[in-house]
C-alpha cells in the first residue's frame, strides 16, 4: 500500500523571508532600470555590434529557457516513467520550470531593442522562420506546465497525470529542440551549421535544470528545517552526473563532425586553440568547470557524500552551462562571417566590422544586470509560489522514500 504524501507551504522565519524577498526586488528593480537605460539610449551603450547582434542578455535568457525544459525532467520521471521516489519532487519541479522559463522569456523580451513592439511579434507569424515557431513553443509550455501542476494538486484531476506529463515531456523535448534549432538552422555561420545543436540542446536542458532544481530543492528544505534523505539525494546527482557525461559526449561529437568537414576547420581551430577567452572559456568553463570537475565530486567516494559538495556540483554545472551558452552563442558571431566565398572583404558595415577579423564584444555592466535580473525573477517566482501553496512535501527522508509504492 503506497503512502500518502503530505505536502505544506515553505515556513521559514518571516525575517528571513521577507529579506530574502526584499533582495530579489532590488536585484530585479536595478535589471529593470538596466533595460530602461538600454532602451532609451540604445544599444550603442552595450559591448554589441553589428556582427556580434546577441550579447550577454542572451546568453542568460537562453541557458534560463533551456534549463526550464529540464527542471521539468524531474516531474517527468515520477508520472511518466512512474518512478514513485521521484513523485514527491514533481510540484517544485513544475513550478522551478514555470519560473525559469518566464524569467528566461523575460530577458528575452527586453534585450530585443524594440520590446514595446512585442504585440506585433505576437499577432504577426513568419512560419518560415524557427523564432515564429518557437513563440508557440514557449508559451505552450507554460500553459501545459500549468495544467501539470494542476493535475498534481487537485484531486479530481489526479487520474490525468500520467496523460498530461506525457504530454508535457513530448512538448518540452520539442521546445528544446527548438531552440537549438535556431542555431543550427543558421546555415550562414559555419559555427551553427549543424543539426547536432538541437539533440546536445535537448542534453544540456537535462543536465542544466536538474542542476538548478537540486540547489533549489537543499536550499529550501535546509531554510526550513526539512529532512532530506540520502537515498534520494544519491538518486538525483547519479542522475545529474549521468547527463553532465551526456553533455561532454554531444560536446566532443560536435567538434568532431565540424572537424570532419575541411570548411569548419578555421572555426574549431579559432574555438579550440586561438580564440582567446572563447577558447578559456571552452576548455576552462564548459569543459572543466560544467564537466570534468562536477562528475569528479558526483562519483567520489567521499566527496559524493557530502551535501555540500553536491551543491558545489550543482553550481559548478550551472556556471559551466552559462560559459557554454557563452561559446555557443557569442563565440560563434565573433567568429569571422564569410560573406562571399572566395572573395576578400576589406570591409563592411559600421567601422571596426572588417571582414576576416574577430568580431570584438565586451560585455556592458547593463548587460550582466539584466541577465541577473531575469534570474531573479524566476527565484521570486519560485519564493513566492513554495510560500504560499503546498508545493513542497513536509519530508523526504529515507523512511518517507521508502514507504511509497513501488513502480508497476
Amino acid at each position: 500500500m503506497s503512502k500518502r504524501i503530505v505536502y505544506r507551504e515553505w515556513l521559514i522565519q518571516p525575517e528571513r523571508y521577507w529579506g530574502l524577498l526584499a533582495m530579489l526586488a532590488a536585484v530585479i528593480a536595478i535589471g529593470g532600470a538596466a533595460a530602461l537605460y538600454m532602451e532609451h539610449e540604445g544599444h550603442w551603450v552595450t559591448g554589441m555590434t553589428n556582427s556580434v547582434v546577441w550579447g550577454l542578455p542572451h546568453v542568460f535568457a537562453v541557458f534560463l529557457i533551456v534549463a526550464a525544459s529540464g527542471a521539468l525532467n524531474v516531474a517527468s520521471i515520477g508520472t511518466v516513467f512512474n518512478q514513485p521516489a521521484y513523485k514527491p519532487l514533481a510540484r517544485l519541479s513544475g513550478l522551478l520550470a514555470a519560473a525559469l522559463l518566464v524569467g528566461g522569456l523575460l530577458v528575452l523580451v527586453l534585450d530585443l531593442g524594440r520590446p514595446d513592439r512585442l504585440l506585433v511579434a505576437m499577432t504577426t507569424y513568419n512560419f518560415s522562420s524557427i523564432f515564429a515557431w518557437n513563440i508557440f513553443l514557449y508559451t505552450g509550455f507554460l500553459a501545459i506546465t500549468i495544467g501539470y501542476l494542476w493535475t498534481m494538486a487537485e484531486r479530481k484531476g489526479n487520474h490525468l497525470q500520467r496523460p498530461v506529463g506525457t504530454f508535457a515531456f513530448l512538448w518540452r523535448l520539442a521546445l528544446t529542440t527548438g531552440t537549438g534549432s535556431i542555431f543550427g538552422f543558421l546555415v550562414g555561420r559555419s559555427a551553427y551549421d549543424t543539426a547536432v545543436l538541437a539533440p546536445m540542446f535537448v542534453v544540456m536542458s537535462f543536465a542544466y535544470g536538474l542542476a538548478a532544481y537540486m540547489l533549489v530543492l537543499m536550499t529550501s528544505f535546509e531554510w526550513d528545517g526539512r529532512p532530506i534523505g540520502g537515498k534520494i539525494l544519491k538518486r538525483l546527482k547519479n542522475l545529474l552526473g549521468l547527463f553532465v557525461g551526456a553533455v561532454l559526449y554531444f560536446t566532443l561529437i560536435y567538434h568532431l563532425t565540424n572537424l570532419y568537414g575541411a570548411k569548419n576547420t578555421d572555426f574549431e581551430s579559432f574555438l579550440l586553440i586561438e580564440g582567446g577567452i572563447y577558447t578559456l572559456m571552452f576548455w576552462g568553463g564548459w569543459v572543466l568547470v560544467g564537466g570534468l570537475l562536477p562528475l569528479g565530486i558526483i562519483y567520489h567516494p567521499r566527496l559524493s557524500q557530502d551535501r555540500n559538495w553536491i551543491a558545489a556540483a550543482c553550481a559548478l554545472v550551472i556556471v559551466g552551462g552559462l560559459a557554454a551558452m557563452y561559446v555557443i552563442i557569442i563565440g560563434s558571431q565573433a567568429f569571422p562571417l564569410e560573406m562571399f566565398p572566395g572573395k576578400t572583404v576589406l570591409s563592411f558595415g559600421a567601422p571596426g566590422d572588417v571582414g576576416g577579423a574577430v568580431a570584438p564584444y565586451t560585455p556592458s555592466l547593463p548587460e550582466l544586470l539584466l541577465g541577473i535580473g531575469g534570474v531573479a525573477v524566476a527565484m521570486l517566482i519560485v519564493s513566492v509560489g513554495i510560500r504560499v501553496l503546498q508545493f513542497m512535501p513536509e519530508s523526504l527522508s529515507d523512511k518517507e522514500i521508502d514507504g511509497l509504492a513501488e513502480p508497476v
